[in-house]
């Protein structure tokens, strides 16, 4: 990748100098009368640059239509594309927009999300400054209605940047949305590269690994240039959040079989081992954290199916980045016929991942997963660095009226801790409303179990542990969601960004009221994440439990 300031000027238009009108923005809907207008109006607010918004609605039948006639008629730039029948997906409409639009660039917005102010200057300015095809800037994951946002594939975006062909970094394969990309309108006429029709869910990853298979030029942005709104409580899920139903894994294993295809089909070997690889790492690794909340009988159809789909897989595609927890966790479950050590699985899932014991061995000393799969090894994920180590630490989180109490424990892996040396522990919480809200940082040294020490044998180094506990003053927190973020640092001076395994059982995870001089009364309820990890939710005062009481009793009642 070449970074060339040169290549990329200022890309901020002005009142006094603005940019020309050449980009097209597709924006396609269906029954999201709520938030159509929104995402138009976002895209019309863009200025002068944008010459037209091309509204496609899916033959929706809650007035979504008319709103938007209704807004054309006073807005000259929108047209409006109603389609006839529904298409059951995104790609149809996405596609009725590339044929309508008649501007040199174009770019895509989902009815529920918005455009940023700036976003088109900015993919626009760097398109044309780097006679780029492709136009690529910063997304950001808004969750609804708490406003917390998450910046998507931001190791991409960190400074403006410009590719002769998208083979000079394949970690691009990771950002397969279509949205926050800005695209030269005759680039996807002549190569055909159009969305799959018809009710095809994840058609963004068919989509952008057709653009990455016809080898454009491309600028990157550290913009932000797309808002995605996530909305979990949302009476209708979309298409890619209804995670639930195996038919859900089954639409996304085709669509990355799929882009994996077009990509070695062009001849782009190297993208297209990326893909197989960012399967591993990314597909089974969500999916994987999830399967403690489905039924058997989704598991075991989850299992089959990864199964079928992994045993594709060569050997060039197990070697690359042979450490990475995604493959050990696809190593098991190709192994293993029947679903197994789902706990254990969803913990080394988790980001960052975590290796929970038992930690096993070969008669002849080879760390391996279990005594039931001595096939699947470890050592690929022990030889990674220090601050790339899976640690498990436990956590368990004792509310009491005075000061609540937390006990963590960092256990052993197969002597590469006890050889790291660890000295201590940062501990913070992170509210989960407000990712730069943090809580409660304090420093508290880890004290070594005799086997810890370190210096004994393989048992001691296999079964260590260090430990340490601090009071936490829940009140101080304040309502709300707050995760539990730790680095362990170590004597060699390198450190590990860690969360923790929560405790369960014995009452470890109860909600209690505790008395609070601040609050009058604290609800503290402890609990572990879909990874596994400890969290808190806390309410404060008699209304803050009041409120709990009502959300709970609505649940039980709906």
């Amino acid at each position: 990748m070449r970074s060339d300031s040169t290549d990329t000027p200022d890309t901020a238009g002005t009142a006094e100098s603005p940019r020309p009108a050449q980009v097209g923005v597709v924006v396609i809907g269906y029954n999201d009368r709520a938030h159509v207008g929104d995402a138009v109006r976002s895209a019309l607010a863009q200025g002068p640059a944008v010459a037209e918004v091309v509204a496609v609605d899916d033959c929706s039948s809650d007035g979504s239509g008319e709103l938007l006639e209704r807004l054309a008629a006073d807005e000259p730039r929108l047209r409006v594309v109603r389609r006839d029948t529904n298409s059951g997906g995104c790609g149809s409409p996405r596609n009725a927009g590339i044929d309508t639009v008649t501007t040199p660039y174009v770019m895509f917005l989902d009815s529920d999300d918005v455009l940023p102010p700036g976003a088109v200057d900015a993919l626009l300015a760097a398109a044309t400054g780097a006679h780029a095809e492709v136009a690529s800037g910063l997304c950001v994951r808004r969750e609804l209605p708490s406003g917390r946002e998450q910046s998507w594939q931001a190791p991409l975006y960190t400074a403006h940047a410009v590719l002769t062909g998208p083979s000079e970094h394949a970690r691009l394969v990771h950002d397969t949305l279509c949205v926050n990309k800005l695209y030269r309108t005759d680039f996807l006429r002549e190569h055909d590269i159009r969305f799959p029709e018809g009710r095809f869910l994840y058609e963004d990853i068919v989509f952008t690994a057709r653009v990455l298979a016809a080898g454009p030029r491309m600028a990157l942005v550290p913009d932000r240039v797309y808002v995605w709104h996530v909305r979990r409580a949302a009476e209708q899920l979309s298409l890619s959040l209804d995670r639930e139903h195996i038919d859900n894994w089954k639409a996304r294993v085709q669509a990355c079989a799929l882009a994996y295809e077009i990509l070695l089909g062009a001849g782009q070997k190297e993208l297209a081992r990326a893909a197989r690889a960012k399967f591993l790492d990314h597909e089974v690794r969500m999916y994987a954290r999830e399967l403690g909340l489905r039924d058997a009988q989704y598991r075991r159809a989850w299992w089959e199916h990864t199964r079928e789909y992994l045993a594709r897989y060569d050997a060039a595609d197990w070697e690359l980045n042979p450490g990475a927890p995604g493959r050990l966790l696809a190593r098991v479950v190709l192994e293993s016929p029947e679903p197994l050590d789902l706990p254990r699985l969803r913990e080394l899932a988790s980001r960052p991942a975590r290796l929970l014991p038992p930690y096993a061995r070969t008669p002849d000393g080879v760390p391996v997963w279990s005594a039931d799969l001595p096939q699947v090894t470890l050592t690929p994920l022990l030889d990674r660095p220090t601050d790339l180590l899976p640690l498990a630490v436990d956590a368990e989180l004792q509310s009491r009226a005075r000061a609540s109490l937390l006990r963590l424990r960092l256990h052993e892996l197969y002597g590469r801790v006890a050889e790291a040396g660890p000295r201590e522990v940062d501990v913070e919480w992170q509210s989960r409303e407000d990712e730069d809200r943090m809580r409660g940082r304090t420093t508290v040294p880890l004290t070594p179990s005799d086997a810890g020490a370190g210096a004994g044998t393989r048992a001691e180094t296999d079964a260590g542990t260090w430990s340490a506990e601090l009071p936490v003053d829940l009140a101080a927190l304040g309502a709300g969601t707050w995760d539990l973020r730790l680095t362990v640092r170590f004597a060699d001076g390198t450190q590990r960004d860690v969360t923790a395994h929560a405790l369960a059982g014995a009452g470890r995870l109860r909600r209690r009221a505790v008395p609070s001089v601040r609050h009058g009364v604290l609800l503290v309820q402890p609990y572990a994440t879909h990874s596994g990890a400890l969290a808190v939710r806390l309410a404060s005062g008699v209304r803050g439990v009041l409120q709990v009481a009502r959300g709970r009793l609505r649940r039980l009642l709906h």
